[in-house]
């Protein structure tokens, strides 16, 4: 037989041989397991909000019955108690919450009976600078202001004794002068005039003409006490001295007197 004769499809063709050798070359496609394509669709996470929603509900749902399992596991005990048992712990709560509404009532009391001391004993401590201080105005040892009077008497012939101030001196207390000082000199209760006319002392100290008596009180009482017929001006004028009153709204006493302790009195309160 001759090679003319051999069939046709003893020989490979020549689109078949080339496209099984592109095969054979390129080996087996890799195909991916299905472990590989599970991990490959979790990761990375791709989370919507509306599965972020979702595990949020959940996870307060399951918050809420761990919380209210607990409360149950809590109260299992009053669950099996017995009727005397439960009677017996709701007297000991009322109890309780008596004593505590009577501590409460007693702090209460405790604390109003506080703020009354308080309040008293700020009300006593103002009476008592209050007081200190109408004593210290009395004794010559605080300056005072205040309305009242100022009497000058000028004497150019010396005809002022001494005994005529004080006559002054007397009528304006008894007009109702809170304060006074002449010359610079306090009066006080104990104060008194000595010497003759050009002479005049107020408590030793010496005091010269123009006699200027500076008096606190009401001006309405102490001018007229000073020039009712035949009182203190008209006696000074018959001496060739002259007399001014002159009411002011303000009058500044602030000579002072040191304060003088008792030799042999004491306090008698406690």
């Amino acid at each position: 037989m001759s090679n003319e004769e051999l069939p046709a499809s003893g020989l490979p063709e020549d689109g078949e041989n080339e496209e099984s050798t592109a095969e054979r070359s390129a080996g087996p496609a890799k195909e991916l397991t299905g472990r590989q394509r599970l991990i490959a669709g979790l990761w990375p996470p791709r989370v919507t909000r509306a599965q972020l929603v979702v595990a949020l509900l959940l996870f307060g749902l399951g918050l809420g019955l761990a919380i209210q399992v607990r409360s149950n596991s809590d109260n299992s005990a009053l669950r099996g108690a017995r009727q005397e048992d439960l009677v017996r712990i709701l007297d000991e709560l009322d109890d309780r919450t008596q004593r505590l509404e009577d501590e409460k009532q007693r702090l209460d009391a405790q604390r109003t009976e506080l703020e009354n001391s308080s309040d008293q004993a700020e009300e006593a401590r103002k009476q008592t600078v209050e007081k200190e201080r109408q004593l210290g105005v009395l004794a010559g040892t605080v300056a005072a202001h205040g309305p009242g009077i100022t009497l000058t008497v000028n004497d150019p012939g010396n005809g002022v004794k001494a005994d005529m101030l004080l006559d002054a001196l007397q009528e304006l207390r008894a007009a109702g002068a809170e304060a006074i000082q002449v010359n610079g000199v306090r009066v006080v209760a104990n104060t008194y005039f000595s010497g003759d006319g050009g002479d005049v002392k107020v408590d030793g100290r010496k005091i010269a003409a123009p006699y200027v008596f500076e008096v606190i009180g009401k001006p309405q009482d102490l001018e007229p006490a000073l020039n009712i017929p035949g009182g203190v001006v008209q006696t000074l004028e018959k001496e060739q001295a002259t007399v001014q009153v002159v009411r002011a709204d303000d009058i500044v006493v602030d000579a002072l007197r040191p304060a003088k302790q008792p030799d042999y009195a004491r306090s008698s309160s406690p």
